[in-house]
């Protein structure tokens, strides 16, 4: 999904560790902890969709 959001413009502004990344795009700035390799369910990437502000089936063709 990180791949997905630079792929639109979003840029890592911070990561402390391997879990948490700070990501911003015109002007918006989002805090997103994840690990790599995990596979998001349902929940989770309706919170990540709706904190970038697209819709969840926008977010999934990101992806």
């Amino acid at each position: 999904m990180l791949a997905g959001l630079k792929r639109d413009g979003w840029i890592v502004t911070r990561q402390r560790g391997g879990s948490h990344t700070i990501l911003r795009k015109n002007g918006r700035q989002i805090t997103w902890s994840f690990h790599d390799g995990e596979e998001l369910g349902n929940p989770a990437m309706a919170k990540v969709a709706k904190e970038c502000g697209y819709t969840l089936e926008e977010l999934r063709k990101l992806v």
